[in-house]
């Protein structure tokens, strides 16, 4: 660990300007708990990626891209790699035709929204959806019966390890449920959805109900505050919230953390909470569901920070 930390302080240093040493992470996602960022770096612009993978080139420095931070938990005793933010140069959203070009930080309500303000239809789903356009490529976000793979077309990717940059097709990707193949240290520049052009005698109010049913229906199923959003994913043909309020968690605590009596898959945290008390429910509550019903649950949370757990230091 000692050498991993030297690295990072040489890596500061390179950086420069462009480095902030021990910041907040924990306060940069949803959740609004853990801890801090041996380094980060706010991307104002392609120049700053490429600084990042010129400089953590050849090291083993973790690096994690943080996008939105809604289906992220950091650990208490935080990041020692490198974090990476974009920027508003990457929140842009361009429309010719039915193609829409998105920055890897554009907001998927925004882009939703946007969409259906130019009369296309096929992105409606995302209103309602707290993250980002290269957050959702990763994971393959969904809802409401659509995902991401419906939608994208190719993505701009830069390998913060290699400092390759490429355009690659949707078909790359490997997009499966809540999965793709892009790796936490890739950056999505952009994405290229291919979306459909509402029929010249539709009412264009369609779109807009459709985008107000959709927050209507969030609003009453799902709770706000301090969480991650789904905290598991669905298991084939079941679902996971049915799932932990029939193992008696809903509403399940663990010091700051609680199991959400509105949705039984989700997981808010205290004003002032513990990202380890977040992780320790989420360990109870799979355990709990694995012994009541025998299904194993696994999670849709990327977990970063917590030793000996994938995207944490070792």
């Amino acid at each position: 660990m000692n050498g991993v930390v030297a690295t990072v302080g040489e890596i500061a240093r390179r950086l420069g300007a462009r480095a902030e040493r021990d910041a907040p992470l924990g306060s940069l996602t949803t959740s609004r708990v853990g801890g801090r960022a041996a380094v980060l770096v706010r991307a104002g612009d392609v120049d700053d990626l490429v600084a990042v993978a010129a400089t953590v080139r050849g090291t083993d420095v973790p690096v994690l891209v943080v996008g939105k931070g809604s289906n992220l938990l950091v650990a208490d005793r935080g990041f020692d790699g490198v974090a990476v933010v974009l920027g508003d140069a990457f929140s842009t959203i361009d429309v010719t035709g039915t193609v829409v070009r998105c920055g890897g930080a554009a907001s998927l309500p925004v882009v939703a929204r946007q969409t259906v303000h130019a009369g296309l239809t096929g992105f409606e789903w995302a209103v309602g959806v707290p993250g980002s356009i290269g957050g959702a490529v990763r994971m393959n976000a969904g809802g409401h019966g659509s995902d991401m793979a419906a939608a994208v077309q190719r993505v701009r990717l830069l390998d913060l390890r290699s400092g390759e940059d490429e355009v690659v097709p949707a078909a790359s990707l490997d997009l499966d449920y809540r999965r793709s193949s892009v790796r936490s240290d890739q950056v999505v520049v952009w994405a290229e959805l291919g979306l459909s052009m509402l029929g010249a005698d539709s009412d264009p109010s369609v779109g807009e109900g459709a985008l107000r049913e959709i927050v209507r229906w969030r609003r009453e199923h799902q709770p706000g505050g301090a969480n991650a959003g789904s905290v598991f994913t669905n298991p084939v043909g079941d679902s996971a919230g049915r799932l932990i309020e029939a193992a008696g968690a809903k509403g399940l605590r663990v010091g700051t953390a609680a199991v959400s009596d509105k949705h039984a898959n989700f997981i808010q945290a205290d004003d002032g909470g513990s990202a380890d008390d977040v992780l320790a429910l989420m360990v109870e509550v799979e355990r709990r569901v694995l012994e009541h019903s025998g299904v194993p649950l696994h999670a849709e949370t990327r977990v970063v920070g917590f030793p000996g757990m994938l995207g944490g230091p070792s």
